[in-house]
């Protein structure tokens, strides 16, 4: 997807065969389980199975050029040595101009390997970019409590405390002071538990460049 198309439910004609558009998204969801870099543009597409327009149809002919031009890119996994959780999490505040929700995005790297990925739509309206991004970073810590627990049933046993990456200041802020009341009085409960975890010590939340943007944002 071009970085100015802002795609919408109203806009343009209807398309003429919705279950042409509904079969060839449903394909795409699929492809994008080994194709990270094509997650947030499905995500897009697939918002608008209930009533495809032919702008909407465009967007998917895009990304089917895309991938054309990118059919020897791919996930590539080599031995490692180092069993470290590293993590991404990012969140576009308001993006969709429909009903001004945001998408929040993730990839878990194990070493070197990306090994899972997400890109959604958050199911409220985030009152703030930091709001945003924190229901972002607490997903992501859900995903990573899932991870750690698979790989502890495989006898795969991580030392390293996992890393959470995040560039919004204020989220970072927030899942270690617990004393922000004015910032977070509007944050539900369940988001909070980011900071129990930052306070055992079983995640570490940082502010670095953002590997995420690629799941929140097109791609150009």
């Amino acid at each position: 997807m071009a970085s100015s198309t802002r795609l919408t439910a109203v806009d343009g004609p209807s398309f003429e065969d919705p279950q042409l558009y509904r079969s060839v998204v449903g394909s795409l969801q699929y492809l994008s389980f080994t194709r990270p870099d094509i997650s947030f543009a499905v995500n897009r597409v697939c918002q608008f199975m209930h009533c495809p327009r032919l702008i909407h149809w465009q967007a998917v002919k895009r990304i089917l050029r895309y991938l054309r031009l990118t059919s020897t890119f791919g996930l590539h996994l080599s031995p490692i040595s180092s069993f470290k959780i590293t993590t991404f999490s990012d969140a576009d505040w308001a993006g969709c101009p429909d009903d001004r929700k945001s998408t929040g995005g993730f990839c878990i790297f194990f070493g070197s390997h990306l090994i899972s990925w997400g890109s959604k739509k958050q199911l409220t309206v985030a009152r703030s970019s930091t709001k945003a991004e924190y229901k972002s970073v607490a997903i992501t810590a859900c995903e990573i409590l899932w991870l750690q627990s698979l790989l502890t049933e495989l006898g795969i046993v991580i030392s390293d405390i996992p890393t959470l990456f995040c560039d919004n200041l204020g989220a970072t802020y927030l899942s270690v002071n617990p004393v922000m009341h004015s910032r977070i009085k509007h944050v539900d409960l369940d988001y909070h538990f980011v900071r129990d975890r930052v306070a055992a010590k079983t995640l570490a939340v940082q502010s670095k460049d953002q590997l995420a943007d690629i799941l929140t944002k097109p791609l150009s």
